[in-house]
């Protein structure tokens, strides 16, 4: 209970300015650190040759064995490299007592080979063994799919958030930050050489939507303090967004652990634990992209909308008039504690 008392004291802090993180103003540090995670995540996939790809994407042989009574993949690859020299078989465990093996596509006497040995070593009927071969098509059909709805959506959040916040600048700091989101998971992916599958291209489109959503409430939050800006010396442009920033910190911070813990739930209980690999995928990516999101809003888009219009000529003079103001009250400050000063001597 205290710790949720300390917790609400310290949003209430943070939502009035007495607690306050100056994201915007450290923002080359952001910004720095946002850009060598880009040049990694495009610079990796091409030293590397590109992304894991699943079978779906490159195609190849596939066999699934049910019933087995020890899931190691151990036995998997051994079948397979006995039979067959030279193959690096990918072997997985699916839901419950059933095992998935991959191969490079292969020809009808090394399937009905590879089948007869897989049956042996894991000590079922060869009936249990089922086989069939995975073209690339399909994975294609996909990728092509998914990059169609990347452009589509990208175009019309540009288009609509420009007509909601009446200015394309916030519209190009959104549209920015949701791109780092899928490039910087897209170099997790690459970098820790995870298997890259339709379900995967599924969580990459499913994080635009919770990426946008994120960004879209902290940009509402701005709009709201500098609605005001062209005739207050209250703060400056910089200042007022950064306090948006750290009003919706808290917010930020629930809903990201709100939208984790299930899909956590899934990723760790659900497919680490009863192996179900299409729920590992697709949960992957998406706990990836809600993290990466998350920090996003925080450190890039947020500051990144502060830099692009800070120096618009209006802007530059309010800034001028809250330095002013700033100054003055600074000057009565110490006039009026040296005359209190003075009255005592």
């Amino acid at each position: 209970m205290a710790k949720f008392i300390n917790f609400a004291t310290f949003g209430n802090e943070l939502y009035t300015g007495k607690r306050s993180y100056d994201f915007v103003g450290k923002r080359k540090i952001w910004f720095s650190i946002a850009a060598v995670m880009v040049i990694l995540s495009i610079a990796v996939p091409l030293i590397k040759g590109g992304f894991n790809l699943g079978i779906d994407f490159r195609g190849g042989s596939e066999f699934t064995i049910t019933n087995v009574t020890d899931t190691s993949t151990a036995i998997g690859e051994k079948a397979v490299t006995d039979v067959i020299s030279g193959q690096l078989p990918r072997v997985s465990k699916l839901a419950g007592n059933t095992m998935q093996v991959q191969t490079e596509k292969l020809s009808d006497d090394e399937t009905i080979k590879v089948k007869e040995s897989l049956a042996k070593e894991y000590g079922v009927n060869q009936d249990q063994v089922a086989s069939n071969f995975v073209g690339p098509t399909w994975g294609a059909d996909v990728t092509n799919q998914a990059l169609i709805g990347l452009i589509v959506f990208v175009l019309l959040a540009t288009i609509l958030m420009a007509l909601y916040f009446r200015t394309w600048k916030m519209s190009l700091a959104a549209i920015a930050g949701m791109l780092f989101v899928q490039i910087t998971t897209a170099g997790i992916y690459s970098v820790t050489d995870v298997e890259v599958t339709p379900s995967a291209i599924i969580g990459f489109l499913t994080i635009l939507s919770y990426s946008l959503y994120d960004i879209v409430v902290v940009f509402d939050k701005i709009r709201e303090n500098t609605s005001d800006i062209a005739t207050s010396s209250r703060r400056s442009f910089g200042s007022e967004v950064n306090l948006a920033v750290n009003q919706t910190l808290v917010r930020s911070i629930n809903t990201s652990m709100v939208a984790l813990l299930p899909v956590a739930s899934i990723l760790f209980i659900g497919s680490f634990l009863l192996g179900a690999g299409t729920l590992r995928d697709i949960s992957l990516s998406l706990f990836i992209g809600i993290i990466v999101g998350g920090l996003t809003t925080v450190f890039i888009a947020s500051p990144l909308y502060a830099l692009l219009r800070e120096n618009e000529p209006a802007l530059v003079k309010q800034a001028e008039r809250v330095q002013a103001r700033i100054d003055a009250e600074a000057r009565r400050s110490t006039e009026s504690a040296e005359a209190a000063s003075s009255a005592s001597v």
